[in-house]
């Protein structure tokens, strides 16, 4: 794992335009006393021009409890993590999802059939702020498990060549979830940044645990669309404009032109849910 780690420490610490890490440093400031580090993470890493574009943080907490003032945000971020927010600053928009170090660990291990975490940090990703060495540890040990599980998750297939197993592997993890992402989207994610995916194989192959087993996708992709769905119903309450920011997701990766009605704002929850049917039905969401 040390090699891993050593790559994963080193793509962590790449530079990022400031603004992307002012704007870490404000959220952070949100949570004085309970916040750990802040990743950015997402398809704006690989862009120059940010404005306009809705950037992607995950802000690292010590305890959910202590994080927020209010019990029940707890309690939804414990239930059913991560809760996630949107955010503004510098002229910047953003949004940023909670999760404690705890759950950050777990969630980036074979120990959870969930695919979110560790799909997305087996992905580039920098870690912009952090409250101290232990706290940067600790987010870098967790990040250099997700491409092991990733890959060990999708099983060896004998004679595949490295390239290959990453877009299967992605492949695998975007038919989990209900994401409205267009066709190849997973092949793009490795295309783009081929040699990093090809420098990373050979540490995160050699850092699957032994007798760790893939497959179980039938399994995972029950959980994870029940899972996708509870998370649009409780961000449809715990997020600011939730409804709007989702009706704007799916349109910016399946090209639709869905337009949130007066009676969807009043009733957040009910239209988050009534999206689902009409995104399965147009192909969008798999």
């Amino acid at each position: 794992m040390s090699a891993l780690t050593d790559l994963v420490r080193a793509e962590l610490s790449v530079p990022v335009d400031p603004r992307v890490t002012a704007m870490a440093q404000a959220i952070a400031a949100q949570y004085p006393g309970s916040a750990r580090a802040v990743l950015f993470y997402g398809s704006c890493l690989r862009e120059s021009e940010l404005d306009g574009l809705m950037l992607d943080f995950y802000l690292i907490v010590s305890d959910y409890g202590d994080a927020y003032p209010k019990r029940w945000l707890a309690a939804a971020n414990r239930l059913i993590p991560p809760n996630v927010f949107p955010f503004q600053h510098g002229g910047l928009i953003a949004k940023y999802a909670v999760l404690s170090e705890a759950d950050f660990h777990r969630l980036n291990g074979a120990e959870t059939r969930n695919v979110s975490v560790w799909a997305r940090f087996a992905q580039p990703s920098r870690l912009v702020w952090a409250v101290d060495d232990t706290a940067r540890q600790r987010s870098i040990a967790a990040v250099a498990r997700a491409a092991p599980t990733l890959l060990a998750a999708a099983g060896a297939v004998d004679g595949e060549p490295p390239l290959d197993w990453w877009r299967r592997a992605f492949a695998l993890t975007y038919s989990v979830e209900l994401r409205a992402e267009r066709t190849g989207r997973a092949q793009s994610v490795v295309d783009a940044d081929a040699e990093r995916y090809q420098r990373f194989s050979i540490p995160a192959m050699a850092a699957i645990p032994t007798g760790a087993r893939g497959g179980g996708w039938p399994r995972r992709r029950l959980e994870g669309k029940a899972l996708s769905i509870a998370r649009l119903a409780k961000a449809s309450l715990t997020y600011a404009g939730g409804i709007d920011y989702l009706a704007w997701k799916i349109n910016r990766h399946a090209g639709t032109k869905i337009e949130i009605k007066p009676w969807q704002r009043r009733w957040p929850l009910v239209a988050a849910l009534t999206l689902v049917p009409r995104l399965m039905k147009s192909g969008a969401i798999r």
